[in-house]
């Protein structure tokens, strides 16, 4: 396998060149008894000049099919919510977080922008893979802790709180968007009246 490698590299074609080149010397009589040591020395400074090979860049996935992903998350996510027991403050404030997620990732036109937007991918995954999860679980975990400690701080505040926070980021993704759809469409407009204008 290294050898193949080897055989198909850079280095090697750009010494064979030489070599090769080494070697119409030698039949042109500019050699001399010497030939051997000029087609190796020839091949060798070939390899040398030769540029490194290129390294192949990672095949990473797109943002498109990451979002794919986020959505199949998005599904299991949802699951688990149904098995939480929720104050109805709080499960009105998840049910809007959910509702505006579920939007975001409906395959719609704002999958179809987000399939080109990178960073409103990674926002929605960590909303839907960490922040909604681990404030739900630290939630029912911290309840039952409470239950023996009467009087400390409603865990279900901190809930609400934290929904709230979430659906903030997840309304500016969202009014990002909207914006970008905006600008494309004006830019559509400038374009169409310039060309009315020629």
């Amino acid at each position: 396998m290294a050898i193949s490698r080897y055989l198909e590299s850079r280095k090697n074609i750009a010494g064979s060149v030489c070599g090769l080149a080494g070697l119409v010397l030698t039949f042109a009589g500019v050699a001399g008894p010497y030939w051997p040591v000029v087609v190796a020395g020839l091949y060798g400074a070939g390899a040398l000049v030769a540029p490194p090979e290129r390294v192949a860049l990672p095949d990473f996935p797109a943002p498109s099919a990451q979002l794919d992903e986020v959505r199949a998350d998005f599904e299991k996510l949802r699951a688990f919510l149904t098995d939480i027991d929720l104050s109805v403050t709080a499960a009105a404030r998840l049910r809007e977080l959910t509702d505006l997620l579920s939007a975001l990732l409906d395959r719609t036109w704002s999958a179809q922008l987000l399939a080109h937007d990178p960073e409103g991918v990674h926002a929605l995954s960590r909303i839907v893979r960490r922040d909604l999860p681990e404030a739900v679980d630290s939630f029912a975990r911290t309840r039952w802790w409470t239950r023996m400690t009467p009087g400390t701080q409603s865990p279900e505040l901190h809930l609400e709180q934290q929904l709230g926070l979430m659906k903030k980021d997840a309304e500016h993704l969202a009014a990002a968007l909207r914006d970008t759809e905006a600008r494309r469409q004006e830019t559509h407009t400038r374009y169409l009246e310039e060309r009315s204008e020629r």
